[in-house]
């Protein structure tokens, strides 16, 4: 294998080629996959290094990295390169990567892994995010690295019309009902992540089974791409096993351990759990025990003790369908709301769920509030956002405050439930950003996010669809036999092999996050989680619907006060103004945000009613219109041989005909006008932009004679024939200037 002679491997799924390339580049790195489809291509590699100091954790590291010159695109950035902190975007490709690919490493491998994912082409059409899950995945299994679960390929479910598609092009998903990412194995379906338009839970299942099995030609060509060019596996030394030591643990202390795991309060759970921890430490250290100078079976003993309690938490809930805190597996834990929390935000709720509280904050802004994305696609713009914060405070702990790949990721997916309820495009014209501040966690933060902020939309008066909650469903595999839970606490999550989170209205899902820990389960035992889940979310909307039935029928008096108006689109320049002198000049004076369209739409959004019209003003300022027969106050602002030119509104001027400046007959227009001198005109014709008025008509009026516009309908001729005609012509009616 060479650059002049690198492996290849094709396969179609969904309709579509899909070609596995090694040898051409990076050939430096332990693995390194070339994928393509269509014009997209996605380069990723695969390095490991050992670790210099050992950690308890697996240390892989996934960076998804998009090059703008994929797309023919220079970055819009102040350095015109991809600078290093990733886009929201690329975070979240790495977590679809990291999730799938994690759990297949084999046990006791503990070297850096570092996997790098870079978009190289794009056709803007054949989505990078599942083919980098894929091509990771080939990369890793043509490697030396003992990646034993593998090989999984990535795809995007859609469904058309009815009908479901294997990775639909980017113009097909507009007119798609879901939008699934799934990693699937040979066997089992391993990830899920994605959002849906509200659609039946059965449909959620059959799309999963039907995927499935329709990736498979992805599986098959990286298992060939393996035996072509797959180097030899690294063998991997397993962890020592101390059975005595777990012998020992279980002997003395496995009542005291079952009695631990069966405090409800996490708190306290968690302190009898390190006092316990240091008892038995404390008692293999002691004098005369076979463990004092064992150094390799003292530092297995906290993992040793973590085994016991995961072990005992799963038989609890196996021989007696009790769970850690003394719930059945499907009670929901009580639940706590509250709206209209905060006195100046624009809504606002606390929703919580057992020790699970989160703070949902609802803010509307402008247009101008709306988040640009430079993107390969080229730019785009989100009127809705969700931010989610997970402060260390919210856990007892103490750690640095930072942005995490986790806190961006419940983000994201708090935001895809919600998404599909919020008012259609244009009949609500404000941007949405809601806040998801995590005041207390025991599992399933993410989804007391979903109930808190469809709650603070409400709050806020946001004419949402209908409300949506969420719940995160677990699972515990028993000799053969399959325990779903309904809203896992964070012990659960830890103990268990599933996290399935999924949310929806009262008629279906709008999205769903899974992970599995296990090799996979069965289409049924798919079938009875989101069922089981269906009912849970069910009784949780219906505890929210007594603390807020509907939207408020009013927005907040602190929201910005919208009003959209209409103008001549002639006159969008004079709003503007050279520079944008007269837009900064309303901005800065009523602290309105203006939105002007080139068809003469202009939306207002201020921070007062007050502002809203004094805004309104500023802008009419600039477009005045005429009212025929209406008497309007007039300066003079020119003088001509056949009348004068008058401004009757500001920026709006008329002609008064020489014939219409007085009741006598007018021999020069300057014998009656001057420059600057103001005087009563009636508006007697409009013609489009031209506007004629008459000076004349005003005074027969004040002598009581009735003015017949009929018989002024048009000047009489002047002498000398063809140059007062050509002067008529051209400036009948007067501008706009």
């Amino acid at each position: 294998m060479s650059i002049f002679n690198p492996v290849r491997v094709s396969a179609v799924a969904g309709g579509k080629e899909f070609v596995f390339e090694t040898g051409r580049l990076a050939n430096q790195a332990d693995g390194a996959v070339w994928l393509q489809c269509g014009g997209t291509v996605v380069l990723v590699t695969a390095c490991a290094a050992p670790l210099a100091v050992e950690k308890d954790f697996f240390p892989l590291t996934v960076e998804y990295s998009e090059k703008m010159y994929a797309a023919g695109r220079i970055p819009g950035n102040f350095f015109r390169r991809e600078i290093g902190r990733p886009s929201e975007r690329e975070t979240l490709v790495s977590r679809l990567i990291d999730r799938p690919i994690r759990p297949l490493f084999a046990d006791g491998f503990a070297d850096e892994v570092q996997i790098l994912a870079g978009v190289i082409s794009s056709d803007q059409e054949n989505e990078s995010d599942a083919m980098s899950i894929t091509a990771a995945s080939a990369a890793l299994c043509i490697s030396s690295l003992p990646f034993e679960g593998g090989p999984v390929a990535g795809a995007r479910l859609g469904r058309i019309n009815g009908a479901f598609v294997l990775n639909p092009t980017i113009t097909e998903q507009a007119a798609s009902d879901i939008n699934f990412v799934i990693a699937v194995t040979k066997d089992a379906v391993v990830m899920v992540e994605g959002e849906a338009d509200m659609v039946e839970e059965s449909v959620v299942s059959e799309a999963l089974a039907w995927g499935q099995k329709e990736i498979q030609p992805l599986i098959a060509a990286q298992e060939e791409l393996r035996a072509r060019a797959g180097k030899v596996k690294r063998s991997v030394t397993p962890k020592a096993a101390f059975p005595q030591l777990e012998t020992f643990i279980r002997n003395g202390f496995a009542a005291d351990i079952k009695q631990v795991m069966s405090i409800p309060e996490k708190l306290l759970r968690r302190a009898a759990k390190l006092e316990l921890k240091d008892r038995i430490i404390g008692a293999l250290k002691a004098e005369g025990s076979a463990f004092a100078a064992d150094e390799g079976a003292l530092k297995a003993a906290s993992e040793v003790i973590g085994g016991i309690e995961k072990d005992i938490v799963r038989r609890r809930i196996k021989d007696e369908g009790l769970r850690i805190d003394g719930r059945d597996t499907k009670t929901v834990r009580p639940i706590m709301i509250e709206t209209g929390v905060l006195p100046r935000a624009h809504g606002s709720a606390i929703f919580a769920r057992g020790e699970t509280k989160s703070l949902v904050v609802s803010t509307l802004g402008s247009s101008t509030d709306e988040q640009r994305t430079d993107s390969l696609v080229g730019d785009s713009f989100k009127n809705f956002m969700l931010h989610y914060n997970f402060p260390p405070y919210s856990v007892g702990e103490v750690k640095p405050v930072r942005v995490s790949r986790r806190e961006i990721g419940h983000g994201a997916l708090a935001e895809k439930a919600l998404r599909p309820v919020l008012p259609e495009n244009g009949s609500f014209p404000f941007t949405l950003r809601v806040v998801a501040e995590t005041m207390e966690s025991n599992g399933s933060s993410s989804m007391a996010a979903v109930c808190g902020g469809c709650l603070s939309l409400m709050d806020a008066g946001v004419p949402i669809l209908a409300p949506v909650a969420g719940v995160a469903m677990g699972l515990i595999r028993e000799e053969g036999d399959y325990l779903i839970l309904t809203d896992i606490l964070g012990d659960e999550d830890a103990l268990g092999d599933m996290d399935f989170k999924i949310a929806g209205t009262a008629t279906g899902v709008t999205a769903v996050q899974m992970d599995i820990k296990i090799s996979g389960i069965p289409p049924e035992v798919m079938g009875r989680a989101l069922s089981q889940a269906r009912e849970a979310r069910l009784h949780i909307l219906g505890e929210m619907g007594k603390a807020l039935s509907a939207p408020r029928e009013e927005l907040s008096v602190y929201a910005p006060q919208h009003e959209e108006v209409e103008v001549n689109p002639e006159i969008i320049r004079l709003i503007i103004g050279p520079g944008g002198k007269n837009i900064k000049q309303i901005t800065a004076d009523t602290g309105a945000s203006i939105d002007i369209d080139d068809s003469g739409k202009i939306s207002i959004f201020a921070p007062t009613q007050e502002a809203l019209e004094k805004a309104k003003e500023m802008v009419f300022y600039y477009d005045q219109r005429a009212e025929l027969g209406k008497n309007y106050r007039a300066k003079v602002k020119k003088i001509m041989e056949i009348g004068a030119i008058v401004e009757i509104l500001p920026n709006l001027e008329a002609l008064v005909h020489i014939s219409q400046l007085d009741t006598a007959r007018v021999e020069k227009t300057e014998n009656v006008a001057q420059l600057g001198q103001e005087m009563l005109v009636k508006v007697i014709e409009i013609n489009g932009d031209r506007i004629r008025a008459s000076r004349k008509a005003v005074l027969l009026e004040e002598q009581g004679i009735a003015w017949d516009p009929a018989g002024d309908a048009r000047p009489p001729r002047r002498e000398g024939g063809s140059r007062g005609e050509r002067h008529d012509r051209e400036n009948r009616g007067g501008r706009r200037r």
